[in-house]
């Protein structure tokens, strides 16, 4: 469905917000629960036998096997022994502080110059949690359905669904206003790791990390006044890459002020739901259209843009994706992989399929307060999250990848052990950061049990205002200055209002899992529970604390009247033993992790250079690849979809939501589309989390699709990139310009889109074309 960044949900909370309480990090927002019956929900869970029951009972095995111990010398016919590191494991999303022009001629006999790239670059825009692109000389943007969702939603006047029906600007004065949007543009880079290295060398181990967060700060400012300060319209953000080994400064165009002019119904711009997410074969218009303007409100000019091709694509065709890939731990060494998979990941997977769970009840009971803070959306986040989880856990648990992965290692290690120079430096890296994760497996059901505590998104909105709170009594009894409370006040008063049956389902899932975790006989957990069962405590503790309400909490915080014996607050002291059982073992490993990792980083570049990319940080890459179908199933997924597959999902799934076509696309409509045209394509351009949207590019940079999801095979690119499997799926051009002409009569966008050509109303455009 999506490879936005999605929903972050924090695995662990950063030692530098602990205070008095020692306690987790900083909680916001709110996150959805169920009103089903709890009494089921409280009993502990089963671990034995086949998995029934609600999401926190479907928990996969904890063996907790130990690092290396899922390796064995034979798997299924193959001696692991024998297993070789492939040439792109480690993926190809380039920078364009490194454009790879040598290699792009080797593949694809293209002649990208440095003019090339910087087209590439310039075209190409970062919103919040997607890329885009521009694709007009006026301002038109183009990005994926479900990151503009959240704006669809915002621009619904009273009795309007427009996230359900469409948004549709017939004329250009119809296209609405949204807030709180920003687009980037990178319009410079600067490098600036000599500098950083040099500063940090002189700096004790421990303390880099710190000294490194104010170097990057004062770098930062420095060139911001030199761009002409906050005033000039450009924002400069500070990028690592390989994990800290090289730093780099971004410098923005940043755009704030746009209008929503199309986005088709969820069906379509959503169309296979939630079963379809991260499959292919495809058959969806994951596709939407904003448009940057001038502060007069005019369409703004923009020089640097995208051409549409039309023509279209065959197999076999290379194509170019420029966009901001979220995150990928594809340096990570292979004790952390294997930390992952019998530790966090799978504790954050099974969190993730209790909180779904949780939301969906809610949003089924309370269709008009899902709908008010827009619950729908974050279920389908949340099941984007467990789904990639899921498929990343699955490939954690094949030993063959594990023994690719080993062997780049293994390589790493000889180049290093080969060189007196390197060996000196970064000789131990690898078998340090294998001890930091042994150091972590002793806080094993420490970390289960507080996994992403704090999290907006999965917690309890009164025990985020417990934290704030704690935080504030913690600051004034200890002298603060104002400055600081008034920022925490602020804090505690931005942690948006929750339904009250949600607040205490989200605040009894917490107790569950502190006491099947840490066990009932914990310090914890009986200074939470006192005898009674995860509902009945957050039920007592919802419905008699003034923090569950979110104006009393703001007159507390003004009026100086909290008080630490509220029963969310002394809920959030009982937590405090169990959670600094957690963060003593955690905060050591988290500093030594960062500090290894750079070394690592720099350790990587200076035995491969640039011929291997660092990990995605959400900045802007540009990576390659062909058209190209794959052996999935059994049979072949075909390169292209069409719509006559499209028709053929809606009848053959007659009545099922996931693949019912909105009345306007019934009818007479299929008459008046070509349906042999393709809607969807893969390619084996290597992506992430964060490239929904991004601009899918011809060898001549001209726009052919925009990119919106990644098959199922391609879940564990996490970690290592396979291009005999990876895929993404891209919707095609074409099948957006035959959508808006022949289903929505958009004259005027087409006119936009294909001759660069801007009306003020469909009237213009019809008689134009």
């Amino acid at each position: 469905m999506k490879f936005s960044r999605g929903i972050s949900v924090s695995l662990f909370l950063p030692a530098t917000l602990l205070t008095l309480v020692a306690c987790g990090g900083p909680p916001s927002s709110v996150s959805p629960a169920p009103t089903t019956p709890e009494a089921q929900a409280d009993e502990p869970p089963t671990t034995t036998g086949a998995p029934q029951g609600r999401p926190e009972d479907l928990e996969l095995p904890r063996t907790d096997p130990g690092p290396g111990q899922m390796v064995e010398p034979v798997v299924f016919g193959v001696d692991l022994d024998t297993v070789e590191a492939g040439r792109f494991d480690q993926g190809k999303m380039w920078t364009f502080e490194f454009p790879p022009a040598a290699y792009f001629a080797e593949e694809y006999g293209l002649g990208a110059d440095s003019a090339w790239f910087a087209r590439a670059r310039l075209g190409a825009l970062r919103i919040p949690n997607c890329s885009a692109s521009l694709v007009s000389a006026d301002g038109l943007v183009l990005t994926n359905h479900h990151c503009a969702r959240e704006f669809v939603t915002q621009v619904s006047g009273e009795g309007e669904g427009l996230l359900d029906e469409g948004f549709y600007a017939t004329d250009l004065a119809d296209e609405r206003p949204v807030e709180d949007f920003q687009a980037d543009q990178l319009v410079d880079l600067v490098d600036v790791t000599d500098e950083v290295n040099a500063r940090l060398d002189e700096v004790a181990e421990s303390e880099r990390p710190a000294a490194r967060e104010e170097l990057l700060e004062e770098i930062r400012t420095r060139l911001l006044e030199d761009l002409g300060g906050d005033e000039a319209g450009v924002v400069v953000e500070m990028v690592s890459l390989y994990d800290g080994g090289r730093t780099s400064a971004y410098v923005f165009r940043r755009y704030t002020a746009a209008r929503l002019v199309m986005a088709p119904e969820l069906r379509m711009g959503f169309f296979g739901g939630e079963p379809d997410n991260f499959t292919y074969p495809r058959y969806n218009l994951d596709f939407a259209l904003f448009r940057l303007v001038s502060p007069a409100g005019d369409p703004l000019e923009t020089e640097d843009h995208f051409q549409v091709d039309d023509d279209g694509l065959a197999e076999g065709d290379a194509v170019f994706i420029v966009g901001n890939p979220g995150t990928t731990n594809r340096l990570q060494t292979v004790a952390q992989l294997e930390f992952r998979r019998d530790v966090s990941d799978r504790a954050l997977l099974e969190l993730l399929r209790a909180r779904i769970e949780l939301l969906a009840d809610f949003v089924a009971g309370h269709a008009e307060a899902a709908e008010a803070h827009d619950l729908r959306n974050r279920v389908f986040s949340l099941e984007n999250s467990e789904k990639s989880y899921q498929g990343q856990l699955e490939g954690l648990e094949d030993p063959v990848l594990l023994a690719r992965r080993a062997a780049a290692q293994a390589d790493f290690q000889t180049a290093l052990d080969a060189d007196p120079g390197l060996l000196g430096r970064y000789g131990d890296l690898i078998s340090r950061m294998a001890a930091v994760q042994e150091e972590k497996r002793g806080a094993a059901d420490a970390i289960r049990a507080f996994i992403a505590f704090g999290s907006p998104v999965v917690e309890s909105a009164t025990l985020q205002r417990a934290f704030w709170g704690f935080q504030l009594l913690s600051a004034e009894q200890g002298g603060a200055a104002e400055d600081q409370l008034a920022s925490l006040r602020e804090s505690l008063e931005g942690v948006e209002q929750q339904h009250p049956q949600l607040d205490a389902a989200l605040l009894a899932a917490r107790f569950r899992e502190l006491r099947r975790y840490l066990g009932p006989d914990h310090e914890s957990v009986q200074a939470v529970l006192r005898g009674r069962s995860p509902a009945e405590a957050a039920q007592a503790v919802v419905g008699g604390s003034q923090l569950s309400d979110s104006a009393a909490t703001g007159e507390a915080a003004r009026s100086g009247s909290l008080i630490p014996q509220d029963p969310a607050m002394q809920v959030f002291q009982g937590l405090i033993p169990g959670f600094l059982e957690y963060n003593r073992a955690m905060s050591s490993a988290q500093q030594q992790e960062e500090i290894l990792a750079a070394e690592l980083g720099r350790a990587r570049f200076e035995v491969y250079g640039t011929d291997v990319p660092p990990d995605a940080t959400f900045s802007l890459r540009i990576a390659d690849g062909r058209v190209a179908s794959y052996p999935y199933n059994g049979t072949r997924a075909p390169a292209f979809t069409t719509f006559f597959g499209l028709y053929d999902r809606h009848f053959s799934f007659e009545g099922d939501p996931a693949w019912s076509l909105p009345e306007r696309w019934l009818g007479d409509t299929p008459e008046r589309l070509r349906l042999s045209l393709p809607m969807n394509f893969v390619s084996s351009v290597d992506i992430t989390g964060g490239n929904s949207g991004s601009p899918v590019l011809s060898r001549e940079l001209e726009l052919v699709g925009v990119v919106f999801d990644g098959n199922i095979e391609s879940l564990p690119g996490d970690y290592i990139y396979l291009p005999e499997r990876n895929r993404s799926v891209t919707v095609d051009i074409r099948a957006i310009l035959e959508a808006l002409d022949e289903v929505y009569d958009m004259d005027r966008l087409v006119l936009e889109l294909t001759r660069g050509v801007v009306v003020s109303t469909e009237a213009e455009a019809d008689a134009a074309r």
